[in-house]
């Protein structure tokens, strides 16, 4: 079970992942309040997303991310 918890790629077939599509004017903080009711949550986010977005400062919109 250790192992799991330092897989460092997020699961891009968990069957219960949510996918947003960002829209002009969005943070990933903006999106984690939406999400989860707390914005300081938006690491979780980029995380499960590294494989598009490189800087948690810098999403386009367009872009399909990951919801854990």
């Amino acid at each position: 079970m250790a192992d799991a918890e330092q897989d460092p790629k997020p699961a891009t077939d968990n069957p219960y992942a949510q996918h947003y599509v960002v829209k002009k004017g969005d943070t990933l903080s903006k999106i984690a309040e939406e999400f989860y009711g707390d914005k300081m949550l938006y690491t979780k986010i980029f995380e499960a997303n590294t494989d598009v977005l490189k800087d948690p400062d810098r999403i386009r919109p367009g872009q399909k991310l990951r919801i854990p």
